[in-house]
C-alpha cells in the first residue's frame, strides 16, 4: 500500500518553529542543541500525516498502542519508533520487533519477556525506566526510591539495555513540572555514580516534557521531548484502535 506524500504546510511550519524554539531553549540552558531529540507523537494521526512529517525531516515518532506501532513502523522502517504506552505482556514481541526505544518499562515481570523477545531477534532492546516522580495515583511508574533496585535487576538481562529514565509531570502548572523534571535529572545523576563505566556511558537519556511543558524539561536536562498536539494539531484523526490503551 502506498501513501501519497504531499506538503502539509501546517506541520512543516510547526515543526520548523518547534526546532527553532528548542535551539533557543538549549542556548538559554547552555546546552548543545544536538543533545535534544524531538519525538513527534504520532499516536493520533494516520499514515499520510506520518509520511508528510517524514517529508518535513522528522524521523523520531512516538506510538502508545502496539497495533498502531506495527502498522506505521512496518511501512516506515527507516524511522526511529518510540513506544510510549502502557506495556501488555502479550504484545511485547511486537513492541520489540518495531520499537527503537521503549519509554515505559517499570514492571519486573516484563523485563524477562523483553529479554526473551529481543534474544529471538538477535537484538538488544533499549529501554527507559518510567518513574512516577510526582507520586500521583493516576500515573504509572516506579517510585523514585525503587529505581536503583530495578536498574540492578535489569543488569542480569543481556538483551535489555537501560538507556535512562522517563517521567510525566502533573499537568497545568509549569513550575511544578519544572521541579518534577529537575528531580528526575537529579535521580539520574545519582544513579550514574553507582554504575560501571560501560553502563554509565549509555545511561544518558531523560525523556520528559510534552506539548505544554517541554521547554521546562529542556531547561532541566531532557534529552528527549515528546510533542504531539503542538505538531499535529490539525491532523488528529478518529482513534483507529479504540480497544487499545489510550493513556498517553
Amino acid at each position: 500500500m502506498r501513501f501519497g506524500r504531499g506538503s502539509d504546510v501546517g506541520f512543516v511550519e510547526r515543526y520548523a518553529s518547534t526546532l527553532e524554539e528548542v535551539a533557543v531553549c538549549c542556548a538559554a540552558a547552555k546546552r548543545d542543541v544536538k543533545e535534544v531529540r524531538v519525538v513527534a507523537v504520532s499516536k493520533t494521526v494516520g499514515m499520510e500525516a506520518v509520511a508528510n512529517a517524514i517529508e518535513a525531516n522528522a524521523h523520531d515518532f512516538g506510538e502508545n498502542r502496539p497495533d498502531s506501532l506495527v502498522e506505521k513502523a512496518s511501512h516506515f522502517p527507516e524511522e526511529n519508533w518510540h513506544f510510549i504506552g502502557n506495556i501488555q505482556s502479550r504484545r511485547i514481541p511486537d513492541i520489540v520487533r518495531y520499537a527503537t526505544l521503549v519509554h515505559s518499562l517499570y514492571q519486573r515481570h516484563h523485563v524477562a519477556k523483553f529479554d526473551a523477545a529481543a534474544a529471538a531477534l538477535d537484538k538488544v532492546q533499549d529501554v527507559l525506566l518510567e518513574v512516577n516522580v510526582s507520586g500521583e495515583a493516576s500515573k504509572s511508574g516506579l517510585a523514585p526510591a525503587d529505581v536503583a533496585s530495578m536498574l540492578a535487576f535489569c543488569e542480569d538481562f543481556s538483551h535489555v539495555r537501560v538507556r535512562g529514565l522517563m517521567t510525566m509531570a502533573p499537568q497545568g502548572d509549569t513550575k511544578v513540572a519544572r521541579r518534577c523534571f529537575e528531580d528526575l535529572a537529579r535521580l539520574q545523576r545519582e544513579l550514574k555514580t553507582t554504575l560501571t563505566p560501560d553502563r554509565a556511558a549509555v545511561f544518558n537519556e531523560l525523556s520528559m516534557g510534552m506539548s505544554e511543558d517541554w521547554r521546562e524539561a529542556i531547561a532541566a536536562g531532557a534529552t528527549i521531548v515528546r510533542i504531539g498536539r503542538a505538531l499535529f494539531d490539525d491532523t488528529f484523526e478518529k482513534d483507529p484502535y479504540p480497544g487499545e490503551d489510550t493513556t498517553r
